[in-house]
Protein backbone atom coordinates (compact mmCIF):
# COMPACT_ATOMS: atom_id res chain seq x y z
CA UNK A 1 0.00 0.00 0.00
CA UNK A 2 1.09 3.75 -0.91
CA UNK A 3 2.18 6.39 2.05
CA UNK A 4 -0.19 8.48 0.82
CA UNK A 5 -3.70 8.00 -0.26
CA UNK A 6 -4.64 5.90 -2.54
CA UNK A 7 -6.23 6.81 -6.36
CA UNK A 8 -4.73 8.54 -8.65
CA UNK A 9 -6.22 12.01 -8.09
CA UNK A 10 -6.05 12.91 -4.50
CA UNK A 11 -9.64 13.86 -3.16
CA UNK A 12 -10.28 17.01 -0.92
CA UNK A 13 -12.19 16.16 2.17
CA UNK A 14 -15.38 16.62 2.82
CA UNK A 15 -15.68 17.47 -0.92
CA UNK A 16 -18.56 14.84 -2.68
CA UNK A 17 -16.79 11.73 -4.33
CA UNK A 18 -20.22 10.24 -5.19
CA UNK A 19 -22.89 12.13 -5.94
CA UNK A 20 -26.71 10.76 -6.44
CA UNK A 21 -29.14 12.12 -8.12
CA UNK A 22 -32.87 10.90 -8.17
CA UNK A 23 -31.97 7.38 -8.61
CA UNK A 24 -34.05 4.80 -9.99
CA UNK A 25 -34.27 1.18 -10.28
CA UNK A 26 -36.67 -1.03 -11.58
CA UNK A 27 -36.63 -4.84 -12.46
CA UNK A 28 -38.71 -6.66 -14.23
CA UNK A 29 -39.98 -9.89 -13.61
CA UNK A 30 -42.88 -12.31 -15.49
CA UNK A 31 -43.72 -9.17 -16.88
CA UNK A 32 -44.31 -6.80 -13.84
CA UNK A 33 -42.24 -4.12 -12.82
CA UNK A 34 -41.01 -3.70 -9.29
CA UNK A 35 -39.35 -0.22 -8.47
CA UNK A 36 -36.48 -0.84 -5.60
CA UNK A 37 -35.23 2.40 -5.52
CA UNK A 38 -37.68 5.32 -6.40
CA UNK A 39 -35.67 8.41 -5.82
CA UNK A 40 -32.57 8.07 -4.07
CA UNK A 41 -30.52 11.40 -3.37
CA UNK A 42 -27.13 11.37 -1.48
CA UNK A 43 -23.60 12.76 -1.47
CA UNK A 44 -21.01 10.31 -0.16
CA UNK A 45 -18.18 12.70 0.73
CA UNK A 46 -14.63 11.83 0.36
CA UNK A 47 -12.69 9.99 3.60
CA UNK A 48 -15.83 9.48 5.30
CA UNK A 49 -17.42 6.05 6.16
CA UNK A 50 -20.61 5.54 5.51
CA UNK A 51 -23.58 3.10 6.45
CA UNK A 52 -26.51 1.58 4.66
CA UNK A 53 -29.21 0.36 6.69
CA UNK A 54 -32.46 -1.10 6.60
CA UNK A 55 -35.14 -3.84 6.66
CA UNK A 56 -34.24 -7.08 4.43
CA UNK A 57 -35.50 -7.00 1.10
CA UNK A 58 -35.22 -3.38 0.38
CA UNK A 59 -32.53 -2.95 -1.67
CA UNK A 60 -29.39 -2.37 -0.32
CA UNK A 61 -27.26 -4.54 -1.90
CA UNK A 62 -29.00 -2.91 -5.30
CA UNK A 63 -28.44 0.47 -4.25
CA UNK A 64 -24.38 -0.62 -3.17
CA UNK A 65 -24.07 -2.68 -6.81
CA UNK A 66 -25.32 0.59 -8.25
CA UNK A 67 -22.95 3.05 -6.56
CA UNK A 68 -19.89 0.41 -7.12
CA UNK A 69 -21.17 0.71 -11.06
CA UNK A 70 -21.92 -3.54 -10.88
CA UNK A 71 -25.43 -2.18 -12.22
CA UNK A 72 -26.28 0.21 -14.29
CA UNK A 73 -29.37 2.59 -12.43
CA UNK A 74 -33.05 2.91 -14.59
CA UNK A 75 -33.07 6.59 -13.95
CA UNK A 76 -31.59 9.43 -12.25
CA UNK A 77 -28.14 10.37 -12.28
CA UNK A 78 -24.34 9.33 -10.41
CA UNK A 79 -21.52 11.40 -10.58
CA UNK A 80 -18.36 9.30 -9.44
CA UNK A 81 -15.48 12.11 -8.99
CA UNK A 82 -17.73 14.44 -10.68
CA UNK A 83 -18.08 12.17 -13.96
CA UNK A 84 -20.65 9.98 -15.19
CA UNK A 85 -18.84 6.70 -15.40
CA UNK A 86 -22.24 5.34 -16.98
CA UNK A 87 -21.79 7.22 -19.82
CA UNK A 88 -18.97 5.20 -20.89
CA UNK A 89 -18.92 2.05 -22.55
CA UNK A 90 -18.56 -0.99 -20.99
CA UNK A 91 -14.79 -1.41 -21.37
CA UNK A 92 -13.86 1.81 -20.30
CA UNK A 93 -16.46 1.66 -16.88
CA UNK A 94 -14.68 -2.00 -16.16
CA UNK A 95 -11.29 -0.25 -15.79
CA UNK A 96 -12.56 2.33 -14.13
CA UNK A 97 -14.04 -0.23 -11.67
CA UNK A 98 -11.60 -2.15 -11.39
CA UNK A 99 -8.94 0.62 -10.45
CA UNK A 100 -11.00 2.94 -7.88
CA UNK A 101 -13.19 0.77 -6.36
CA UNK A 102 -12.76 -1.91 -3.89
CA UNK A 103 -15.68 -4.42 -2.94
CA UNK A 104 -15.83 -7.05 0.03
CA UNK A 105 -18.65 -9.16 0.18
CA UNK A 106 -20.26 -11.06 3.12
CA UNK A 107 -18.89 -14.08 1.30
CA UNK A 108 -15.56 -13.88 0.22
CA UNK A 109 -15.56 -15.10 -3.39
CA UNK A 110 -12.15 -16.23 -3.18
CA UNK A 111 -10.83 -18.67 -5.86
CA UNK A 112 -10.01 -21.49 -4.20
CA UNK A 113 -7.68 -23.49 -6.35
CA UNK A 114 -5.34 -20.01 -6.07
CA UNK A 115 -3.21 -18.86 -3.03
CA UNK A 116 -4.34 -16.62 -1.03
CA UNK A 117 -1.19 -14.00 -2.62
CA UNK A 118 -2.61 -15.20 -6.14
CA UNK A 119 -6.32 -14.02 -5.14
CA UNK A 120 -4.80 -10.71 -3.85
CA UNK A 121 -2.50 -10.15 -7.19
CA UNK A 122 -5.55 -10.84 -9.85
CA UNK A 123 -7.21 -7.57 -10.11
CA UNK A 124 -3.42 -5.97 -10.46
CA UNK A 125 -2.93 -8.67 -13.34
CA UNK A 126 -6.22 -7.30 -15.04
CA UNK A 127 -5.55 -4.17 -14.93
CA UNK A 128 -2.27 -4.99 -16.78
CA UNK A 129 0.32 -4.40 -13.97
CA UNK A 130 3.67 -7.01 -14.24
CA UNK A 131 3.34 -10.31 -12.29
CA UNK A 132 6.30 -9.08 -9.96
CA UNK A 133 4.69 -5.69 -9.28
CA UNK A 134 1.74 -7.32 -8.28
CA UNK A 135 3.24 -9.91 -6.55
CA UNK A 136 4.82 -7.35 -4.48
CA UNK A 137 2.07 -5.29 -4.27
CA UNK A 138 0.03 -8.38 -2.87
CA UNK A 139 2.51 -9.80 -0.30
CA UNK A 140 2.69 -5.93 1.29
CA UNK A 141 -0.77 -5.53 1.86
CA UNK A 142 -1.32 -9.32 2.64
CA UNK A 143 1.11 -8.90 5.29
CA UNK A 144 -0.44 -5.20 6.27
CA UNK A 145 -3.14 -7.28 7.28
CA UNK A 146 -1.22 -9.68 8.91
CA UNK A 147 -1.28 -12.50 6.48
CA UNK A 148 2.00 -12.41 6.28
CA UNK A 149 2.84 -15.78 7.16
CA UNK A 150 -0.08 -17.29 5.02
CA UNK A 151 0.73 -16.19 1.85
CA UNK A 152 1.07 -19.29 -0.18
CA UNK A 153 -2.14 -21.32 1.75
CA UNK A 154 -5.28 -22.11 -0.72
CA UNK A 155 -8.51 -20.40 0.98
CA UNK A 156 -10.01 -23.96 2.14
CA UNK A 157 -6.92 -23.88 4.64
CA UNK A 158 -7.80 -20.48 6.14
CA UNK A 159 -10.46 -19.39 9.10
CA UNK A 160 -13.42 -17.60 7.89
CA UNK A 161 -11.90 -14.27 9.56
CA UNK A 162 -8.72 -15.19 7.16
CA UNK A 163 -10.36 -15.52 4.10
CA UNK A 164 -11.98 -12.37 4.27
CA UNK A 165 -9.10 -10.33 5.31
CA UNK A 166 -7.57 -11.87 1.69
CA UNK A 167 -10.90 -10.48 0.29
CA UNK A 168 -10.21 -6.88 2.08
CA UNK A 169 -6.64 -7.05 0.61
CA UNK A 170 -7.87 -8.04 -2.69
CA UNK A 171 -10.28 -5.05 -2.84
CA UNK A 172 -7.85 -2.34 -1.91
CA UNK A 173 -4.54 -4.11 -3.43
CA UNK A 174 -5.05 -1.70 -6.65
CA UNK A 175 -5.12 1.28 -4.17
CA UNK A 176 -9.05 2.66 -4.39
CA UNK A 177 -10.17 5.80 -4.11
CA UNK A 178 -13.65 3.82 -2.81
CA UNK A 179 -13.94 0.67 -0.50
CA UNK A 180 -17.70 -1.15 -0.59
CA UNK A 181 -18.71 -3.28 1.63
CA UNK A 182 -21.85 -5.62 2.01
CA UNK A 183 -22.21 -6.96 4.92
CA UNK A 184 -18.64 -7.96 5.44
CA UNK A 185 -18.67 -9.76 8.93
CA UNK A 186 -21.93 -11.02 8.69
CA UNK A 187 -20.88 -14.11 7.87
CA UNK A 188 -18.61 -14.35 10.83
CA UNK A 189 -18.83 -14.78 14.97
CA UNK A 190 -18.80 -11.81 16.63
CA UNK A 191 -15.43 -11.51 17.66
CA UNK A 192 -13.74 -12.38 14.02
CA UNK A 193 -16.41 -9.67 12.67
CA UNK A 194 -15.09 -7.15 15.04
CA UNK A 195 -11.50 -7.44 13.78
CA UNK A 196 -12.38 -7.16 10.24
CA UNK A 197 -14.66 -4.35 11.57
CA UNK A 198 -11.41 -2.43 12.51
CA UNK A 199 -9.27 -3.54 9.79
CA UNK A 200 -11.45 -1.76 7.66
CA UNK A 201 -11.75 1.42 9.79
CA UNK A 202 -7.70 1.30 9.90
CA UNK A 203 -7.37 1.45 6.20
CA UNK A 204 -9.91 4.52 6.39
CA UNK A 205 -8.07 6.40 8.39
CA UNK A 206 -4.64 5.74 7.25
CA UNK A 207 -5.07 5.99 3.68
CA UNK A 208 -8.41 8.16 3.37
CA UNK A 209 -10.34 5.27 1.72
CA UNK A 210 -13.83 6.56 1.46
CA UNK A 211 -15.83 3.52 2.64
CA UNK A 212 -19.83 2.56 2.28
CA UNK A 213 -20.87 -0.21 4.08
CA UNK A 214 -23.86 -2.23 4.19
CA UNK A 215 -24.95 -3.93 7.54
CA UNK A 216 -27.55 -5.28 10.10
CA UNK A 217 -24.71 -4.76 12.99
CA UNK A 218 -25.74 -2.42 15.67
CA UNK A 219 -22.44 -2.29 16.92
CA UNK A 220 -20.68 -1.87 13.31
CA UNK A 221 -23.37 0.60 12.23
CA UNK A 222 -22.44 3.14 15.64
CA UNK A 223 -19.14 3.33 14.55
CA UNK A 224 -20.11 5.28 11.46
CA UNK A 225 -19.19 8.87 10.51
CA UNK A 226 -23.07 9.16 9.46
CA UNK A 227 -25.66 5.98 8.39
CA UNK A 228 -28.28 6.26 5.75
CA UNK A 229 -31.72 4.54 5.74
CA UNK A 230 -33.14 3.10 3.07
CA UNK A 231 -36.97 2.50 3.53
CA UNK A 232 -39.41 2.98 0.46
CA UNK A 233 -37.06 3.41 -2.40
CA UNK A 234 -35.52 6.45 -0.95
CA UNK A 235 -32.65 7.00 2.01
CA UNK A 236 -33.01 9.20 5.15
CA UNK A 237 -29.92 10.46 7.38
CA UNK A 238 -30.56 8.73 10.71
CA UNK A 239 -29.15 9.72 13.93
CA UNK A 240 -27.63 6.36 16.24
CA UNK A 241 -30.61 6.68 18.31
CA UNK A 242 -33.07 5.35 15.50
CA UNK A 243 -30.89 2.59 13.64
CA UNK A 244 -33.19 -0.33 15.80
CA UNK A 245 -35.79 1.05 13.49
CA UNK A 246 -34.14 0.12 10.42
CA UNK A 247 -33.39 -3.25 11.11
CA UNK A 248 -30.16 -2.65 13.01
CA UNK A 249 -29.50 -5.43 15.36
CA UNK A 250 -26.46 -6.81 17.59
CA UNK A 251 -26.01 -10.07 15.11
Amino acid sequence: MPSSAPGNIPSTPNEPIIQVKGLKKIFTSDGMAVEVLKDVTCDILAGEVVGIVGASGVGKTTFLHILGTLDRPTGGQILHFGKDAFAWDDKRLSRFRNKEIGFVFQFHHLLGEFSALENVMMPCIICGTTKTEAREKAARILEELGLGHRLDHLPGSLSGGEQQRVALARAMVNDPRVLLADEPTGNLDQRTGEKVAELIFSLNQRYGTTVVVVTHNLSLASKMDRCLGLTQGRVIALARDELKDFGVGRG
